[in-house]
C-alpha cells in the first residue's frame, strides 16, 4: 500500500524557511487534501501568536501546546500538516507522528531558508546566522529521521508538490 492509500495525514518537517507551509498548501491542493499549519492550530487554541506564547509563557509551554496540537492530528484524514521547525526534534513527537501518518523532511539549504525569513519578527527563535547554523546542526539528525527526504529550495512549490505526490504514490 502506498502512503496515500490509507488517507493518513502527511506531515512536512524542516527548518524555518524551508517552505513547509507554501509547499504544504500546494501539495494539499494537488492531492485534494485539507491543509493545516500546526502553529496556526496552536494560535487558534490559545488566542496567542507563537511569538506571544514564547515571550509570555516560554518555550517549554509552547512545546507542550505543540504536542497537544500534534495529538489532535490523529483524527485527521486526507490532510497535509506543516509542522513548526522544532516540532520534529523531540523523539516523543516523532514517535507520535510516525503512528499518525507519514513525515517528509523538506531539506533546504540554510542560505535559502535565511534569505526567505530574514527580518521576520514573528519567528521567536530566529537569531544571527551563526545561531541558525548551530540550530540547524542540532536539528538535522532529527529531521533525517523522517519517512521521506525531499531536497527543496530550487524548485517552485508546485513542482515540489508534484515530486512529493509521486514519491508518496510509490
Amino acid at each position: 500500500m502506498n502512503a496515500l492509500q490509507d488517507k493518513s495525514p502527511i506531515f512536512l518537517v524542516g527548518f524555518m524557511g524551508a517552505g513547509k507551509t507554501t509547499v504544504g498548501r500546494a501539495l494539499a491542493t494537488h492531492l485534494g487534501y485539507q491543509f493545516f499549519d500546526l502553529d496556526d492550530l496552536i494560535t487558534e487554541r490559545t488566542g496567542k501568536s507563537v511569538q506571544q506564547i514564547f515571550s509570555e509563557l516560554g518555550e517549554t509551554e509552547f512545546r507542550r501546546l505543540e504536542r497537544e496540537a500534534i495529538q489532535s492530528c490523529a483524527k485527521l484524514v486526507r490532510s497535509v500538516v506543516a509542522l513548526g521547525g522544532g516540532a520534529y526534534v523531540h523523539e516523543d513527537n516523532r514517535s507520535l507522528l510516525r503512528a499518525i501518518g507519514k513525515s517528509i523532511w523538506l531539506e533546504c539549504p540554510l542560505e535559502v531558508c535565511l534569505a526567505r525569513i530574514r527580518g521576520d519578527k514573528s519567528r521567536p527563535l530566529l537569531g544571527s546566522e551563526d545561531e541558525m547554523v548551530r540550530l540547524l546542526a542540532q536539528r538535522r539528525e532529527s529531521y533525517a529521521d523522517a519517512d521521506y527526504i525531499v531536497t527543496a529550495g530550487e524548485q517552485n512549490p508546485e513542482e515540489l508538490s508534484l515530486k512529493i505526490a509521486e514519491l508518496l504514490r510509490q
